[in-house]
């Protein structure tokens, strides 16, 4: 009987990771997001802030 070929089967298995992640890379990149931005905009003071320590 033949013994199973376990470097094998990690190796396709880690393949198939890889393909899959960098094609949700891509995905990613055509949908316009960017990992470094996270979307949202600093939110700037309007008006000063009151002192209530009056």
């Amino acid at each position: 009987m033949a013994k199973p070929n376990y470097a094998f089967e990690k190796r396709q298995k880690e393949l198939a990771k890889k393909k899959k992640k960098e094609e949700k890379r891509l995905r990613k990149a055509d949908d316009g997001y960017t990992g470094e931005e996270s979307g949202t905009i600093p939110a700037e003071p309007d008006a000063p802030a009151s002192d209530s320590s009056v």
